[in-house]
This record gives structure tokens, C-alpha cells and sequence, in this order.
């Protein structure tokens, strides 16, 4: 089977639980080429997924990009493993999943970056992945301002794909370059 034809067959490669979340909190296939494609350019250009879950942005990015070193960070080590499970399962040997918080990240280590509202389950009680990290509205908002000051700091030309992002994250030194088919998908360039 192509797991990479369809989200359907990709999905199946998860636990059922996990799969049931794939509608609300997994990168659509459609969605993460078209980000991919607009991060990865130039040659080994490495790029940071903020948020990564069970790693299909960066499994679907390394597998379309292999010039390209895609990683993911994910609060929820029960999820990194079931990530680098499933690369290796598909032998993807460009992708990397870290088990931490995003704000321990060191940014300048990396290109550019995929943002899918990894903060949003902090305002929504009943749209949570688990109960295993901490949640709130303050946690929202500081992720956010953390997320703002990191992204401020990095050079021109940095490139970002934000998916359903509220976009106060974004630094005004970073404009819009592109919309995505899906129009929640949106490309910023800093300049």
C-alpha cells in the first residue's frame, strides 16, 4: 500500500486512537506538501515543525523533500515514539522527532518552520489530544509571546507555513508571500 497516497492510508499507520484524532489535530497530506515544497528549498535546509504530535508533516515533507532535514518537537513523549516508530517503519531517514517544549529550542539551529496551531488545545477543553501536559489560556497566551520573540530574532529570508495559526505569533517583520489551496494554509517570508 502507498501510505502516502491518501490521508486515509496514512492514518491507518497510527493506533486507532490516535488515528480518530487525524481530522482535528494531524496535518492533511494535501496541506503538508504544499508547506513542505514552499520550505524546502535550497540544499540541506533544515526545518523545525513546532508541535510535531505524531510527526506527519515532517514524514510527509521527508518523503517528498529527501535534500531537505525536516525535525519535530512535541511536548508528548508517548507521541514523539510513535513518530520515529513509524519513520523508521517507512525508512525515512531525513526526519528526527524530539521529545520537549518548543521554548527550549534553540531556533537559530534551523531554516525554517512549520507552525499547525500547536497551542490552540490550551483555549479548548473538550479539542485536547490528552490530559497529559499541562493546559490554560495563560500557557496560550505565553506560547504565543514566546513563539513572537523567538520568530523576531531570526534573519531575513526565514520562511514559515502557518496552518490555522490565529497569527499572533507572527512578528509585522514577516509578510504574507502565499496562500495555500487549503486557505487556512498561509507562507510567510521574513524581510
Amino acid at each position: 500500500m502507498d501510505f502516502f497516497s491518501s490521508d486515509q492510508h496514512f492514518d491507518q499507520l497510527y493506533p486507532p486512537a490516535i488515528s480518530a484524532l487525524a481530522s482535528r489535530h494531524w496535518t492533511p497530506i494535501a496541506v503538508a506538501k504544499e508547506a513542505a515544497a514552499f520550505l524546502a528549498v535550497g540544499s540541506n535546509t533544515r526545518i523545525l515543525d513546532i508541535g510535531s504530535g505524531v510527526g506527519k508533516f515532517c514524514m510527509i515533507g521527508a518523503r517528498f523533500h529527501p535534500h531537505a532535514a525536516f525535525t519535530g518537537v512535541e511536548q508528548r513523549d508517548s507521541l514523539t515514539q510513535i513518530a520515529q516508530s513509524i519513520a523508521h517503519e517507512l525508512s525515512l531517514t531525513n526526519t528526527h522527532f524530539l521529545t520537549g517544549n518548543f521554548t527550549d529550542i534553540d531556533f537559530t539551529q534551523y531554516h525554517h518552520f512549520y507552525f499547525y496551531n500547536a497551542f490552540y488545545e490550551n483555549l479548548i477543553d473538550n479539542d485536547t489530544i490528552d490530559q497529559t501536559v499541562e493546559q490554560s489560556p495563560e500557557l496560550f497566551n505565553m506560547y504565543n509571546r514566546k513563539l513572537y520573540k523567538q520568530l523576531k530574532k531570526l534573519p531575513a529570508g526565514t520562511r514559515i507555513a502557518t496552518f490555522h495559526s490565529s497569527e499572533n505569533e507572527m512578528p509585522s517583520s514577516y509578510q504574507v508571500v502565499g496562500v495555500g489551496t487549503n486557505e487556512d494554509l498561509k507562507f510567510w517570508i521574513k524581510l
